[in-house]
């Protein structure tokens, strides 16, 4: 492997330095995404039994707050849950943007990395095929070592940098699929949360109207 490597050029240096940076975004969007972690099943309905009991308090909303994503964004409209429907909904907004910021970490740069690993390998193929027209042209077709060597540098960092590529794009787009269904997750949530506020402001208003 490492005559392998080594036989690759200089070029293989920064495509190896991708496939780490690739392996350990993999791996951390794998830990931080897990569906326990975002969005966890029931605990919308601890919000609804927590208010039946009436304890919304400080101690319960900074719990759900710490304890995901989404519970970021569920406490973001309990905070606010005595202000108009208006207000609860852009402390929402605002909350789920910061959100969606945070499961997007590092996405990004696991896209660069499906988009330049290739690049590197085509320019260590073009340099490749350059050392090889330059033997020919000084030494003529007789050497089969450099040239053998100017292919086999070529076609190294091609094959290198496509098994980086490949995986950090499917990883990618897998990871980017999943935010997408966790945000549609959590909007379905919040609004429920925000009908109910709304719900339950509008029937205390109409409680202290006489006659209401």
């Amino acid at each position: 492997m490492l005559e392998i490597i080594l036989a690759g050029g200089w070029l293989m240096a920064p495509i190896i330095l991708c496939s780490i940076l690739s392996l350990t975004i993999i791996a951390e969007r794998s830990w931080a995404l897990r569906r326990e972690n975002v969005v966890p099943q029931g605990l919308g309905q601890q919000v609804e039994q927590w208010a039946a009991r009436h304890e919304l308090d400080r101690r319960h909303i900074d719990q759900l707050r710490s304890g995901s994503a989404l519970g970021r964004v569920l406490a973001a409209a309990l905070v606010n849950r005595h202000r108009s429907r208006d207000l609860i909904k852009e402390a929402v907004e605002d909350t789920g943007r910061h959100v969606v910021y945070r499961l997007e970490r590092f996405l990004n740069t696991l896209g660069t990395i499906a988009g330049i690993s290739p690049l590197l390998g085509l320019l260590g193929t073009v340099i490749g095929m350059i050392k090889v027209f330059s033997a020919i042209l000084a030494h003529g077709v007789g050497n089969a070592n450099q040239l053998a060597g100017g292919i086999s540098e070529a076609l190294i960092t091609t094959a290198a940098g496509l098994t980086v590529a490949i995986p950090s794009f499917f990883f990618y787009r897998f990871f980017k699929g999943k935010v997408e269904a966790y945000v549609v997750s959590m909007e379905e949530q919040a609004i429920n949360l925000i009908e109910a506020i709304d719900r339950g402001n509008v029937a205390q208003l109409r409680s202290g109207i006489p006659g209401g």
